[in-house]
C-alpha cells in the first residue's frame, strides 16, 4: 500500500480527531524510526515519551513474547504473576503500599480523583470533594480529567463539565486562594507537558506540600508523562524533596503497550474496598510483562545516562539562534523560538528528524537509550530550522 493508498483509507474509515504529520512509521529500532518506502527518521517523540527504550527493543521484545506465549490475557478476578510483580516492583522502588492498575494516563487520573474524594468521604463525611489543580494543566481527556484540567480551550463542546475542580495558579498564595472547606485534594503536575514543558518552582511546591500535610489535604502528583525515567529520576517528585500521597503514572510504565497506574501512599492504602473501583483491561498480564522488563532496567547509571544527556541537549539547544528559552527536566524538553512550532515540526519531519509541539513551544522527548549521534543529528536539523 503507497502512502497515498494508507492516507486516504486513514481519512475515511478513521475519526478525524489527529492533525497528523505527512509520515508512515513502518519500523525501526531504537531511536531511528523508517517510512515504509525506507525514508529514514530520528525519533525525538517516542510516542509522546511512551517508547522509553525506542522501538524494537530486544530485552523488552522477549519479555513481551514470553508472557504472550502463555496467556494474553485475564480477569481481574483473578491472580496473575506479572500484575503482582510489577506492583511489588513499584512498591519497592517508590515506598506506595498498593497500587491499583488501569489502561491510560487519563484512567490513572480519574483513579485518582475518586481515591482522593473517598479518602476525604470515609473520613469528613459528605461534602469534602474539590479538587485544586493548576491553571495551564492538563490530567487527559474523559470527562472527570477534562474538568480538573486548566486550560479553557479544552472546556469547548462537552458541557456540562463535573464540578469540583479549582484552577490556581502554581504557588502556595494561588493554592490558598482557592482552598475551602470543600476542599480534599491538590492535584499537580511538577513539569506541565501539554501546557509548554514548564517545571513548577521547587520552593513553591515544597510549601504547598506543606500547606496539604497542615490541613489534610492529599497531594496528588501526575507523573503520566514525567514518569518512569523520564525526568532523570524514577519519578519527577523524587527532584522536589516531596512526598506525595498519591501518585499517578502511564505512557512510558510498559514501554509501548497501554498500562497505567495509581500509586497510593500511607494515608490511602487503604481507600479502596472490593466494588469501589476496576477495569477489565487493567494489569493486562502481556502489559505488565513489558512493565517489569522497563522498570528492572531503569537504574541508578541509566537515570545518571539521561541526566547527562540532559545537560548536553539543554546547553547546544540554548546556543541556537532564535531560541528563546529551553525549559523542562531530563529528556523532556520545551524550546521557546520565533517561529510557529507546528512549522517547525513541519520542515524538521522533512529532513528526517521526528518532534513533538506543545502549545508555541517545540517538545522533545527522546527514547532514554538515544545515542549521542542521534541526538548531534536532531541538534544540527533544529538549528537548521530554527536559525534560517
Amino acid at each position: 500500500m503507497s502512502f497515498e493508498e494508507l492516507r486516504d483509507q486513514d481519512k475515511k474509515y478513521i475519526s478525524n480527531t489527529y492533525n497528523r504529520f505527512a509520515v508512515d512509521l513502518a519500523y525501526g529500532e531504537g531511536a531511528t524510526l523508517y517510512s515504509q518506502d525506507g525514508k529514514r527518521y530520528v525519533d525525538f517523540g517516542s510516542g509522546i515519551a511512551v517508547n522509553t527504550f525506542g522501538a524494537n527493543d530486544a530485552q523488552w521484545k522477549q519479555a513481551v513474547v514470553e508472557q504472550l506465549n502463555k496467556i494474553q490475557h485475564a480477569s481481574n478476578l483473578y491472580y496473575t504473576q506479572p500484575q503482582a510483580q510489577l506492583a511489588h516492583m513499584l512498591c519497592e522502588k517508590t515506598g506506595a503500599k498498593k497500587v491499583f492498575f488501569s489502561n491510560s494516563g487519563a484512567e490513572a487520573n480519574e483513579c485518582a480523583i475518586k481515591a482522593a474524594r473517598k479518602y476525604s468521604f470515609d473520613k469528613y463525611g459528605k461534602g469534602r470533594y474539590q479538587i485544586i489543580t493548576l491553571k495551564n494543566s492538563f490530567h487527559g481527556r474523559t470527562i472527570a480529567t477534562l474538568s480538573a484540567t486548566g486550560q479553557d480551550v479544552m472546556h469547548r463542546y462537552f458541557m456540562p463539565f463535573l464540578e469540583g475542580f479549582e484552577y490556581a495558579d502554581p504557588t502556595l498564595e494561588g493554592i490558598v486562594s482557592k482552598c475551602s472547606d470543600f476542599t480534599c485534594a491538590v492535584m499537580l503536575e511538577l513539569v506541565q507537558g501539554e501546557g509548554g514543558v514548564q517545571p513548577l518552582d521547587v520552593n513553591e511546591v515544597k510549601k504547598i506540600e506543606t500547606f496539604c500535610k497542615e490541613n489534610d489535604l492529599l497531594l496528588v502528583i501526575d507523573e503520566v508523562q514525567t514518569g518512569n525515567g523520564r525526568t532523570g529520576k524514577l519519578y519527577a517528585y523524587e527532584y522536589y524533596g516531596i512526598q506525595p500521597d498519591i501518585v499517578s503514572t502511564a505512557k512510558g510504565l510498559a514501554g509501548g503497550l497501554p498500562l497505567g497506574a495509581t500509586l497510593f501512599f500511607d494515608k490511602c492504602e487503604n481507600v479502596f474496598r472490593a466494588g469501589d473501583h476496576g477495569s477489565t483491561f487493567g494489569g493486562n498480564p502481556i502489559a505488565c510483562a513489558g512493565a517489569c522488563s522497563i522498570l528492572s532496567r531503569l537504574t541508578k547509571d541509566l537515570l545518571l545516562e539521561v541526566q547527562g544527556k540532559s545537560a548536553y541537549l539543554f546547553t547546544h539547544l540554548s546556543r541556537i539562534r532564535n531560541v528563546h528559552s529551553v525549559s523542562g527536566l531530563g529528556l523532556m524538553i520545551g524550546l521557546e523560538t520565533s517561529k510557529p512550532a507546528r512549522d517547525v515540526a513541519e520542515k524538521c519531519l522533512e529532513k528526517g528528524l521526528i518532534v513533538l509541539t506543545a502549545k508555541n513551544k517545540i517538545r522533545l522527548l527522546p527514547p532514554l537509550t538515544i545515542k549521542k549521534e542521534e541526538m548531534d543529528f536532531a541538534i544540527q536539523v533544529l538549528n537548521e530550522v530554527i536559525s534560517e
